[in-house]
């Protein structure tokens, strides 16, 4: 449980970024707003699924926010995107980063360790293949 409420926070951190930056400027773009703006929902959601819903999807939905999230900021920082040119400064762009790497890994961490297939010992596979 502890590293889906890891991976909420991630989730929840990167939201709430965007819902203030939403404010700050974004909201002038209409493209990037909106995308800011949905950004802070699925934030909300998807930390509320990881802790009420103990199923393999909400981890999944947290490493694609994550892997989305900071290859949309990744592209805005090289090549542009939709109008928006960013830098790797200020604390908004290293919060939401860090938070977005959190969510990836803990995300991973909560599918690889209660969804991973059960091993079998070796010692049942052993007499199976001699009986």
């Amino acid at each position: 449980m502890r590293m889906r409420m890891l991976a909420a926070a991630g989730v929840l951190v990167s939201g709430a970024v965007h819902f203030k930056l939403y404010f700050d400027w974004a909201h002038e773009n209409n493209k990037v707003g909106p995308a800011f703006l949905l950004n802070a929902g699925a934030g909300l959601v998807i930390a509320v699924l990881l802790i009420s819903w103990r199923h393999w999807i909400p981890p999944l939905l947290a490493v694609g926010f994550g892997v989305s999230t900071l290859a949309a900021f990744v592209t805005a920082a090289t090549v542009g995107l939709f109008g928006v040119s960013e830098a790797w400064t200020g604390w908004a762009v290293w919060t939401a980063a860090v938070a977005e790497l959190v969510a990836i890994a803990a995300g991973v961490t909560v599918l690889w360790q209660e969804y991973r297939p059960a091993r079998q010992h070796s010692t049942s596979v052993r007499s199976a293949v001699h009986n």
